[in-house]
């Protein structure tokens, strides 16, 4: 094994340090794409609601969380990124630089609602966003993900 390897455990993702153009501005990217994405959601579920002729109201948590969850896993499964992400041009890539299959964007997706869902975690995923190298997520973390600049691809 090489020492390059031994220092560096996700192999596939650009290194922080010598392809910082890959990780510029990350955090923030990911905070707009956020709100992009969150604004579009909350559209969504109104929408079902109107479709409901108000009944959806009664249901308005429920409808959320499960637009929620088909807008960022399907999204994520087709593009590896979601609407507001590709505005911002910012992909999501698993731990050997591909795009995410099906499953990556199922567990991802489960991380980030389970993050979203508990006050701790999501102030804990926030922070590793805005410190860490590759500014990953604590969903990212576990999964081995990073979101990398779409425009700096090797």
């Amino acid at each position: 094994m090489a020492p390059d390897q031994s220092r560096e455990p996700l192999w596939g993702l650009p290194d922080p340090d010598s392809q910082g153009e890959f990780y510029r501005d990350i955090a923030i990217k990911r905070a707009f794409a956020w709100l992009v994405d969150a604004i579009l959601i909350w559209l969504i579920a109104l929408i079902v609601v109107i479709f409901t002729f108000g009944i959806g109201l009664f249901f308005y948590g429920l409808i959320l969380f499960a637009v929620s969850f088909l807008y960022r896993f399907i999204t994520i499964a087709n593009a590896s990124a979601t609407p507001g992400m590709r505005l911002m041009a910012i992909e999501l890539r698993n731990f050997r630089g591909e795009r995410f299959d099906t499953a990556t964007a199922l567990l991802h997706t489960l991380g980030y609602l389970g993050s979203v869902a508990f006050v701790f975690p999501q102030i804990l995923s926030i922070g590793l966003m805005a410190t860490s190298r590759r500014g990953q997520g604590l969903s990212d973390m576990v999964l081995g993900t990073a979101a990398l600049n779409r425009a700096a691809r090797r």
